[in-house]
């Protein structure tokens, strides 16, 4: 890694002062279990690192109200281990647990985890021209497409990217409409999780949504009865913390057991965490059945674009939504 000047905040304040003050080559820091990866690889190569973890009040856990409050610097476990969060909102908890190792979880923060790039190997392993990629280059091209390809994306892709949001986290989020609150130097602002993540288009390259400057201080998620009838089901290639060949955040509101309403929201087959309303409009009004379950899975990947590797996403996708229903819907009755 190249020499960099290390800063440690006080306050939300200066730290966005503090990277106003260094520019362009400044990068925010918390747990650091990104950040330090895509340096070693030389994708980031920051000449100031600006460590919010000194600023005091970023770790509280509010859960009194009508919302639920994560500062941003709270950690992954922490989050997780919160009884309210736990009881009420499986699907956050499950998303953070099985994010990543406990090791992983007690020093990864909230906030930075929705910040992760993406896993894709030509982006990772690609420096030194060996392979083209958009993201790490722009307009180099992608050697994803056409190549080696069976973890890409096949929703939300584009002719310049297929890589795959990484985020267990921010799927659950977007499922429970969740937002998060920012602070920059124009001041501060409130965005929804969702719009945080740009599709790849033709400039892969811009991932986020934050101004220059911009931190994340919170998160809010509105409290539903929703919570307690959801899940966060994930499949991978092997059990011990992977990432996602494919997820689903789901939460129900039932009645009996016709669903009332539904959110759905995937991970590991898409550019950005996705939202799925065409699998949401499948279930509301009717009985809840393996077949229509499995009818609604079927609807969220009616627009997939596979590859020449991974088309088995969209069978796997389906059937990831149709059990992660049942599984959430079974918490009624018990």
């Amino acid at each position: 890694m190249r020499p960099f000047t290390y800063i440690r905040p006080a306050t939300p304040q200066e730290a966005v002062g503090a990277f106003a003050e260094a520019g362009e080559g400044a990068r925010f820091i918390a747990g650091g279990t990104t950040l330090y990866d895509l340096m070693k690889l030389t994708i980031e190569r920051p000449n100031y690192l600006i460590d919010v973890t000194a600023v005091q009040g970023l770790d509280r856990i509010e859960t009194v109200g009508d919302r639920l409050r994560f500062g941003a610097n709270a950690a992954m476990s922490a989050v997780a281990e919160d009884p309210v969060v736990a009881r009420d909102y499986p699907v956050l908890s499950e998303a953070l647990a099985k994010a990543a190792s406990q090791q992983l979880r007690n020093m990864a923060t909230v906030g930075g985890n929705l910040l992760q790039r993406t896993r894709c190997m030509y982006f990772r392993n690609g420096g030194g021209g060996i392979y083209p990629c958009n993201k790490r280059e722009a307009g180099s091209g992608c050697a994803a497409i056409g190549g080696l390809d069976r973890g890409q994306a096949v929703l939300g892709t584009s002719q310049a990217c297929t890589a795959v949001s990484p985020g267990d986290w921010p799927v659950a989020l977007v499922a429970m409409d969740a937002s998060i609150e920012l602070l920059g130097p124009a001041g501060s602002r409130s965005l929804p999780v969702g719009d945080l993540y740009r599709l790849p288009g033709d400039t892969p390259h811009l991932e986020f949504t934050l101004g220059p400057g911009e931190m994340i201080t919170a998160i809010t998620v509105p409290k539903t009865p929703a919570g307690r009838l959801s899940t966060y089901h994930k499949i991978r290639d092997r059990e011990s913390y992977a990432f996602a060949l494919t997820s689903a955040a789901v939460a129900l509101e039932m009645s009996g057991d016709r669903v009332e309403g539904a959110r759905i929201a995937l991970g590991g087959v898409a550019t950005r965490p996705w939202r799925t309303s065409e699998a949401e409009e499948v279930l509301v009004g009717h009985r809840l059945t393996p077949e229509l379950a499995l009818a609604a899975g079927q609807a969220a990947f009616r627009d997939a674009r596979p590859g020449r590797h991974n088309s088995f996403k969209t069978e796997l996708g389906a059937r990831t939504i149709a059990d992660a229903l049942i599984i959430a819907a079974g918490r009624g009755r018990t």
